[in-house]
């Protein structure tokens, strides 16, 4: 303890000022990277299995791209492939208006996300499914 006091009062404050200097720059440095994260799934309805479709045991994926609001809302939903075409997407569509998200953080900010792409997979047996990449 002693040689650690003898060694502060060698140190001149010009230097004892650059070193709080530095160490407060790498906290608020820190501090700033970590009020950054993606988008992250809060709630959200799973897809209805469309009757015709479980009476007939069709099975099938329908993938998303949409936006996020700010405030976490999907907006501008649109598909981009469904297998087999036209037989889930309507269901899938109304899931996915119902999700939300917390927002995007960019430097500590809500800040809106685009072309975010998910895939619903509609199985039998198994329950409706989400995989979201």
């Amino acid at each position: 303890m002693d040689l650690a006091m003898s060694r502060l009062e060698v140190l001149p404050v010009a230097s004892l000022r650059r070193c709080l200097a530095w160490a407060l720059w790498f906290c608020l440095l820190a501090g700033c990277a970590s009020q950054t994260r993606p988008a992250q799934l809060l709630s959200g309805a799973e897809p209805v299995y469309p009757p015709g479709a479980r009476q007939a045991g069709i099975q099938g994926q329908v993938v998303i791209r949409y936006d996020l609001t700010a405030e976490g809302a999907v907006v501008n939903a649109q598909v981009v492939a469904a297998q087999p075409p036209g037989v889930f997407e309507e269901a899938a569509l109304a899931a996915i208006a119902q999700w939300r998200f917390r927002p995007a953080l960019a430097q500590g900010r809500s800040i809106a996300s685009q072309g975010r792409i998910s895939t619903l997979r509609f199985r039998m047996g198994g329950g409706e499914k989400y995989a979201g990449r």
